[in-house]
């Protein structure tokens, strides 16, 4: 794991060496057991039921969440006093992943163990942990999360549902309604959001037998159908006061801060359900013949296996590196002292820019795998009795969960910012250099001696481009650019490509070092063909920032800057793409 601990945003401003990175080549033998364990417990005790579970079968998703708690699956997050394992963030991380192609059973195990558990784990008292987590750990009692009410969805703060004390102070009565609740169907354990006196928004923990909480029906889905989501309503819901969560006031801690874990988890969770799904579809392209040979020989679908493939090597290559920032961060907090958990969530919170990034990059890149999944299966991907079809409806929640990739964008910028504004991060100096290098000519010749050499200077001309656009932005609107969604969301666009390049060839130059000579060449290749696509995704967004921010004379100068600095040679693109997709139809298997 990394020594060297960087701030949340520092990537934008600093010079990363591979050396400081987690990738997934460092798996240690128990994380590759783990790993292995679930897989086959998916495999084995989940797949052969999907259609089952699809149709609602409930009782077989509490009954696999049990058999998750017998082999320790629920237990990766919580501490051992209670029954947990308290492994690291990559473990959990890989979990996630690994347990994705579970579909929608995946859905309740991630809702479960993150949002569901970690409230109480990260907030609650002594004798609360101690009467809930044992349960929750061992897969006896599921558990659910309710935020979102029918209308507060991200504008979470603005909930309806009250929490008025009883006249012996004995119990809190909720009344209100929360919708799209996942587990809703079958939780006995429900975290519930509302406001004490209609002020104090606050966090309760609420089992499905008080009086006075029902089960809605379940909402008929588009996608994930296997999953319950229902809504809760809360009807003088009777909670005894020593079942708050946290403090009076203080929920929207506790809703914020385990967002931050969802976001990271859930990109955990689409990359190993795009790793499945990309397979599926090389599998049917080796299968299906038209003009006499596989349509997996054809260009045109080999492209699409090949830039489908250097997406996952960013998207997975980006999840663990999150990871390791992570674990490396929270590795500093003594767990002896007594505030240990307001640090964990402080250290996680420092992450809360690469949070969002994970989990908008990596959604994205499923929704572009599944997409192309069904493209590759022609009329049988729109066809149910292929797995495409459910692929394509299962994904789409997936840019709406944890936070829209909307909200999630805007997040990336203004946490930046606003570290700037404190003095966290050097981006105003930064910035001023940015400018400095806008105005002065470039002689600077690569060193091809290098590893990735080409792909390293583009990252520091697309830190560059950033600086020089959100700079540009800062002194134009001031406080004011919060209301400027159009530039922030064209500024986010930027940093998680360049978060996404970094990190796959900070990964790739690691790799290299120990791989054999056919997988480096894989590497490279993966390195070649996203950097081209992400480079085009950034420069794209950089151009329609200044647009944005800028007219006239300022805004030739900023264009001129998107052509000089969004510029990378792909020379053997070509090359690259067919060696990618030869390899993965050959070996009908992800390659890295």
């Amino acid at each position: 794991m990394a020594e060297k601990i960087y701030k949340g945003g520092e990537f934008l401003v600093a010079e990363v060496t591979c050396d400081e990175v987690f990738t997934p080549e460092e798996f240690t033998d128990e994380q590759k057991q783990i790993a292995e364990t679930t897989e086959q417990f998916v495999e084995n005790e989940i797949l052969p039921h999907l259609d089952a579970i699809e149709a609602q079968n409930f009782d077989l998703v509490v009954e696999g969440m049990r058999k998750c708690g017998d082999l320790g699956l629920l237990m990766i997050d919580t501490p051992e006093e209670y029954g947990g394992l308290e492994l690291d963030k990559a473990t959990s991380m890989l979990v996630g992943e690994k347990i994705a192609p579970a579909g929608s059973f995946s859905v309740a195990y991630a809702a479960h163990t993150g949002l569901g558990t970690l409230p109480l784990v990260y907030y609650g008292t002594e004798p609360q942990k101690q009467q809930y987590l044992p349960k929750l750990v061992s897969g006896e009692w599921v558990a659910a999360y309710c935020l979102t009410e029918p209308d507060s969805g991200s504008d979470a703060m603005n909930a309806r549902a009250t929490a008025t004390l009883s006249e012996d102070g004995q119990h809190y009565l909720l009344n209100g309604t929360k919708q799209f609740i996942t587990n809703g169907g079958f939780a006995k354990l429900f975290i519930i959001f509302a406001k004490i006196d209609k002020e104090h928004f606050s966090a309760f923990l609420v089992e499905k037998d008080f009086a006075g909480l029902v089960v809605g029906a379940e909402e008929k889905k588009m996608g994930i159908k296997g999953s319950s989501t229902t809504q809760i309503i809360l009807d003088n819901c009777k909670v005894p006061v020593e079942n708050l969560l946290g403090d009076i006031g203080k929920g929207h801690k506790i809703a914020f801060n385990v967002l931050n874990v969802g976001r990271f988890k859930l990109a955990a969770c689409v990359t190993g359900a795009a790793k499945a799904a990309l397979l599926v579809g090389v599998k049917y392209a080796n299968e299906r013949k038209q003009f006499g040979q596989p349509i997996s020989q054809f260009g045109a679908i080999q492209e699409k296996v090949a830039d489908l493939t250097a997406d996952l090597f960013a998207s997975e290559s980006l999840v663990y590196r999150l990871a390791g920032l992570l674990d490396t961060k929270l590795a500093t907090i003594d767990k002896g002292i007594d505030n240990y958990y307001v640090e964990y969530q402080k250290g996680i919170e420092e992450y809360a820019a690469e949070c969002a990034i994970s989990k908008v990059f990596c959604s994205d890149v499923l929704a572009r795998v599944v997409d192309e999944v069904v493209q590759i299966h022609g009329g049988y991907g729109f066809v149910s009795e292929y797995p495409a079809e459910r692929f394509y409806r299962d994904e789409r929640i997936n840019r709406i969960f944890e936070g829209t990739n909307e909200i999630n964008r805007l997040l990336i910028p203004g946490i930046i910012l606003r570290k700037s504004m404190k003095g966290e991060l050097p981006l105003q100096a930064e910035a001023m250099k940015a400018f400095e290098s806008l105005m002065t000519p470039s002689f600077e010749e690569l060193d091809d001696t290098l590893a990735f050499a080409a792909e390293k200077a583009l990252l520091q001309n697309l830190k560059t481009l950033f600086l020089i656009l959100a700079g540009t932005a800062v002194q134009k609107h001031m406080t004011a650019l919060a209301n400027e969604q159009e530039i922030l969301l064209a500024a986010a666009d930027i940093a998680i490509q360049i978060f996404a390049i970094e990190s796959a060839v900070l990964r790739a130059e690691k790799a290299c070092r120990s791989a054999s000579e056919k997988k480096k060449q894989w590497l490279e290749a993966a390195v070649k063909v996203f950097a081209f696509n992400a480079t085009e995704i950034a420069g794209t967004a950089a151009k329609k920032g200044a647009f944005y921010v800028e007219e006239g004379d300022p805004l030739l100068m900023i264009l001129s800057g998107v052509r000089r600095f969004a510029k990378y040679d792909a020379t053997g693109l070509l090359q690259a793409k067919r060696l990618l997709a030869h390899a993965v139809c050959e070996e009908e298997k992800y390659l890295f």
